[in-house]
């Protein structure tokens, strides 16, 4: 051999021992090059919209001209509302309780006072508000904030006591303080408490009213800096409301009275009563003791006796059951019961100056979990229906569901089935328009529907239009009506009916429902009203040994089952000690194991459904040997096939909806057969026993108990753990069947084992049954968020149950060898796994109501790190292949419904021709996310394409492959998406995985976000943030650049009322608004104030933001236009005081005129 022969001799073995030494694997050979069109550029996560009630509210305000109104939370969150669908979302730096808000009315700014005596104001003249100035205190706690009308001094009042002034314009104190021992002098031995209530005279704002806690009242002289007045009322204070005229003011106690006094007799009250107190049995007695009134407001009517309106001041025994506002008018006295505690409420009136005459005509009523505005106006004071939707936490939501990109007929199709049971719902509603109706709407908007389905506590489902930032009720579902009426189920739920899991295949409209009770319910959708004399319903039951862990280390794989064996594996079935046939009868007899029987009963009467969703199947899991049902972790079903898979804390059944029947009904660990990569050991060993024994045990539960399925042919069974389809209706239902079909195996009932019923494993070693021996038992109550966080998921040292969390039917391949894509179902596991399952369907669709349907493991095993969360599949060209639907059809509006279902065109099926050749051309892709870990395989070959790691230290919440917009293109292209434990946000192109965005935007804090987190098409995702309230974020760049245009205006350009005319001798000689400079008392000759009293801090929101965060043409366009802005505000402020200056000339010269008329004949000893 030469020497040329040799070297090329051995760079060929060193080029095989390099490649043996990287474990890589050659990329698969695929027919075209794959371009992927999704760069970074196309990412920006962005929020879009917040849905529902302000959880935890705790304060609120109201803007008379503009007509806006925010709630503050305790979170430190804004909501801000306007006309229906203007709805604004904003948050203060720090998760901190808002004690307080003040709008300074017309000029689109807010004050928000929050618990860590901080003030800031709110820009609301942009569509995304944000903060201006801020002020911390920093010796002082703020208790009570008051703006008079029109002014730019706020007044602060501390829990000391002591009153603080602040220039509102620059966020800078003023020098003037009023000091709490000032203000009471020798009126008091004692501190007065902090200061409740500030408020200045209506017709003389020089007149401040201070409120101290104890019940020292305080009328303060602003000029003369001393007290002009003061008050002691007989119990603590809480809140005071003048009267229009100035004259007198109203005090609401701690004792359940209402004090009124009169401003210039401040020795003695005019009045005390107390409106909700029971007179006393004997004369001199004391009569019960009353509630607190923790709110009044004293609102003037023309021609009528004003309105006192407060909260609280029932009697113990009543406030205790039920909160209440009452309406006082003259001797007319309304007491509205709430349905949760009052936090606020706030009187709507037509004019904004507190010194004329108000006419209420609303009252909004700020409730724990509901807002409610009552029309003043109407007789017997009827509500208004809130436009808003803030019923979502009606019943608390346990299950949200997110699609974007629906068919366009849907929305209508939903509104016009729930706007019947809607109308009924408006009855008794006030028909006034809506009193909040400010703001202007955005004039961008998605162009593709979207629809949000909430499951609820109740087990009701609400379906949701969403296809702007808007949210409306379409439609509602209650599930629970098949039940029977219960308090709890069978294993102490306290929520039997509460939606878990919710899926709907948008184009044929079919509807899954997973509930807390172990039962799923498939619904068809119908415009039909329909009577159903029996609601279809199969019992399911998944029974199999729990297992545990030898020895973690485990090398040897167990025995597989042989292929020619054809006995029935009953001898380790089901422990014998305790158990007798009667524990195991299909009902609970006394305190007795309950087998057998599910959770609800369902109901046995005729029931008459309108037009939506009809029940076409109630499938129950039941108990097992004293063990409840398990938890439904996943549900996928599938029109085209019409079959269902659920997937549960321990195994997997599949359903055919059509023939009502189960399928199969298997155990995780038997789902792998000889492939199942893990040791399992029985938990205890168990001697043999004679063949029969198990089958005597076996004899009380017989198969049509468990599973109320069509009468089927007696030829019907299961073979390898596969269900075949009753072919007939020959069979008696009564029949039972015999010895050799009572026999049961470790996860399924009936269950022989025969040969050549489905292929052989292709990830195991050796050929081997699908059905393995062993198991492991999920216990109750444990979700779908429990999960391995072990980094070696190859063992079971941590966690020996394997519960399904991912389903996905597909046309695709299920082993190495096939040449053609078939039908079949990708079965995802807690533990990393991935198993296929071959779906066989008649050869024609007229056969599909009567021919078997074959399903059948195949035992094609892949394996992942960390739990499966999601699987999606591409063709050879990367795009997206989604699964196979039926479109909608009523079947209601024909009675033969086998004629006018839609035929099913065969799919396109790749053939891949025998080659010679030792390449292997893949024709599919198959995207496989887990928690740690995402990887793309090819099919039907199996190697892995392209793998990446998600996360080393955290692990992934939810993942989902969702459809993008590309700047490249103008199309839509795919990435995976997913959400991290730790709070990123990140995606990945496919199939080839390169990382496109990671970014920080939430980290989990709360259980809730994980199991609501969904994402969906055109980037957008949804997750519910609190228990009342819903946040939509977009992962588009495109979506976020046009949310300017979305959303709508807050601020929109009103003239604000006249102020009311002024009486002659008020005209000539002054007084009024006019006569107090608040700028000469509190601007720069009061001095400076203590540098430690407070420290300003500058905001992002006006014109300091746009100074430090732009530059260049477009930051010098956005100052220009702000100065702009400021420069008209004063020009027009500047024309009102002119026209004001003019009008007091005028008046003065008609006024001279006529006293020039009166007395110029008259001589002087006349006057």
């Amino acid at each position: 051999m030469s020497a040329k022969a040799t070297m090329k001799k051995f760079a060929s073995i060193g080029r095989v021992l390099d490649g043996l030494r990287s474990g890589s694997t050659p990329a698969p050979k695929t027919e075209t090059e794959i371009v992927e069109t999704l760069t970074s550029e196309d990412f920006t996560v962005s929020k879009v919209v917040r849905h529902g009630f302000p959880f935890e509210p705790t304060a609120m305000a109201f803007d008379p001209v503009q007509n806006i109104l925010v709630i503050g939370s305790k979170n430190g969150s804004l909501r801000i509302f306007g006309q229906p669908g203007v709805d604004c979302h904003v948050r203060h730096d720090e998760d901190i309780p808002v004690l307080q808000l003040i709008f300074l009315a017309n000029e689109g700014a807010l004050v928000s006072v929050c618990a860590d005596d901080s003030l800031h104001l709110w820009n609301l003249r942009q569509k995304r508000p944000a903060i201006l100035h801020s002020l911390k205190f920093n010796r002082e706690r703020i208790t009570f904030s008051h703006l008079p009308f029109q002014s730019k001094w706020l007044y602060i009042g501390t829990e000391r006591g002591n009153i603080h002034i602040v220039n509102i314009e620059c966020f800078v104190l003023s020098g003037y303080v009023i000091n709490w021992n000032k203000a009471i002098e020798l009126s008091r031995k004692t501190h007065p408490g902090p200061v409740v209530h500030l408020s200045d005279n209506p017709l003389d704002p020089n007149k401040l009213l201070i409120g101290f806690e104890s019940g020292a009242i305080v009328l303060w002289d602003l000029r003369s800096k001393a007290a002009e007045y003061r008050y002691n009322c007989p119990a603590p204070v809480r809140s005071i409301s003048w009267s229009h005229e100035g004259k007198q003011f109203l005090c609401s106690q701690t004792d359940g009275s209402l004090t009124l006094w009169n401003m210039k007799h401040p020795n003695k009250p005019a009045n005390v009563m107390y409106p909700h107190a029971k007179p006393p049995i004997m004369k001199g007695a004391r009569s019960d003791p009353c509630a607190p009134i923790t709110r009044v407001e004293w609102k003037s009517c023309k021609g009528s006796e004003p309105y006192i309106v407060f909260s609280g001041g029932l009697t113990y025994d009543k406030a205790a059951k039920q909160p209440s506002l009452t309406i006082m008018q003259g001797k007319n006295t309304t007491v509205l019961e709430m349905e949760h505690p009052i936090i606020d409420f706030i009187c709507l009136c037509e004019t904004p100056w507190p010194n004329d005459i108000q006419d209420p005509y609303a009252i909004i009523v700020l409730l724990e979990n509901d807002m409610v505005v009552v029309d003043l106006a109407s007789q017997g004071f009827p509500c208004f229906e809130n436009p808003y939707p803030m019923d979502l936490h009606e019943s608390p939501v346990t299950c949200v569901q997110y699609y974007a990109d629906c068919p366009p007929d849907i929305v209508p199709a939903f509104y016009s089935v729930g706007s019947s049971s809607q109308q009924k719902k408006r009855q008794g509603y006030s028909k006034k328009e809506w009193p909040v109706k400010g703001g202007e709407w955005g004039s961008g908007g998605n162009s593709y529907p979207e629809i949000i389905i909430t499951g609820h506590a109740d087990g009701s489902v609400k379906f949701w239009d969403a296809s702007a930032v808007s949210l409306q009720v379409l439609y509602k579902l209650k599930t629970a009506k098949v039940f029977e009426k219960k308090s709890k189920s069978l294993d102490g739920e306290e929520d039997p009916y509460a939606i878990q899991l919710i899926q709907m295949c948008l184009d044929s409209r079919i509807l899954s429902v997973a509930g807390a009770s172990g039962h799923v319910i498939i619904y068809r959708f119908s415009k039909q009203e329909i009577q159903i004399d029996q609601l279809p319903s199969i019992e399911i039951s998944i029974v199999y040994d729990a297992e545990e862990i030898e020895t973690p280390d485990c090398e040897m794989p167990p025995t597989p089952i042989g292929r020619n064996s054809s006995t029935t594996s009953s001898t380790s079935s089901m422990p014998l000690s305790g158990v007798t046939s009667s524990q195991h009868m299909s009902s609970s007899s006394g305190e007795g194991m309950k087998d057998n029987v599910p959770n609800l009963k369902v109901r046995t009467s005729s029931l008459k459904f309108p037009a939506g969703y009809h029940p076409e199947l109630i499938c129950q899991f039941v108990w097992v040997d004293g063990e409840p049902p398990p938890t439904v972790t996943s549900v996928e079903a599938n029109s085209s096939y019409g079959v269902i898979a659920i997937g549960t804390a321990n195994g997997l059944a599949i359903v055919d909806y059509i023939q009502r029947t189960c399928l199969l009904s298997m155990g995780t660990p038997d789902l792998y057969g000889s492939a199942d990569p893990y040791q399992r050991t029985p938990r205890s060993p168990k001697r043999n026993k004679p063949q029969g024994l198990g089958d005597i045990v076996e004899q009380g539960t017989t198969e049509p108990e468990r599973c109320r399925s069509p009468p089927g042919n007696s030829n019907s069974e299961q073979q390898n753990g596969v269900c075949l389809s009753p072919t007939g209706n020959n069979s008696k239902k009564d029949k039972r069947p015999n010895d050799a079909q009572l026999k049961r195996s470790k996860s399924q009932g009936t269950r022989k084992l025969k040969k050549g019923e489905s292929t052989a494993s292709e990830g195991g070693n050796g050929e081997g049954s699908d059905v393995g021996c062993m198991g492991g038992f999920m216990n109750r109550g444990e979700g779908s968020f429990t999960r391995s966080r072990s980094s070696s998921m190859s063992s079971l040292e941590r966690e020996s149950k394997e519960a399904i969390n991912c389903l996905a039917f597909a046309e695709s391949y299920t082993t190495k060898t096939d040449l053609t894509t078939v039908p079949c179902l990708w079965v995802g596991t807690s533990l990393g796994s991935v198993l296929v399952i071959m779906i066989t369907l008649p050869s024609s669709e007229e056969q599909r109501s009567n021919e078997p349907l074959i399903v059948s493991p195949t035992g094609t095993v892949l394996r992942l790190k960390g739990a499966i969360l999601c699987m999606s599949f591409l063709d050879f060209s990367g795009n997206f292949i989604p699964a196979q639907t039926d479109n909608w059809k009523d079947v209601n509006t024909s009675k033969d419904t086998t004629k006018d279902k839609i035929k099913r065109e065969p799919p396109a099926r790749p053939k891949m021709s025998p080659s010679s050749s030792t390449e292997i051309v893949d024709r599919q892709f198959v995207v496989i996310c887990s928690e740690k870990q995402a990887k793309v395989i090819s099919l039907p070959s199996q190697t892995c394409a392209y793998r990446v790691k998600v996360t080393e230290t955290s692990y992934a919440i939810k993942s989902e492959v969702v459809s993008i917009p590309s700047k490249l293109t103008g199309r839509e292209s795919y990435c995976l998406a997913c959400y991290v434990a730790n709070g990123h946000i990140m995606t990945f192109s496919v199939p080839g995985l390169r990382p496109l965005l990671d970014t920080e935007y939430l980290p989990l804090t709360d259980l809730r976000i994980a199991r609501t987190f969904c994402f969906t098409n055109h980037g957008q995702a949804l997750y519910l943030c609190t228990a009342s309230e819903m946040q939509r974020i977009t992962l588009c760049t495109e979506t976020s650049e046009n949310l300017q245009e979305m959303l709508g205006d807050l601020f929109l350009p009103v003239d604000t009322p006249e102020a009311p005319s002024k009486g002659f001798f008020k005209g000539l000689f002054g007084g009024g608004s006019g006569t107090l400079d608040r700028e000469d008392l509190f601007g720069e000759s009061s001095g400076k104030a203590s540098k430690s009293v407070a420290k300003h801090i500058p905001g992002t929101g006006g014109l300091e933001g746009v100074k430090a965060a732009s530059g260049g043409v477009a930051g010098e366009l956005s100052r220009a236009r702000i100065a702009l802005n400021e420069r008209g505000e004063k020009l027009s402020e500047l024309d009102e005081r002119t026209a004001q200056m003019m009008a007091n000339a005028e008046n003065f010269s008609q006024a001279a005129h006529q006293i020039m008329q009166k007395y110029k004949d008259k001589k002087w000893y006349q006057f």
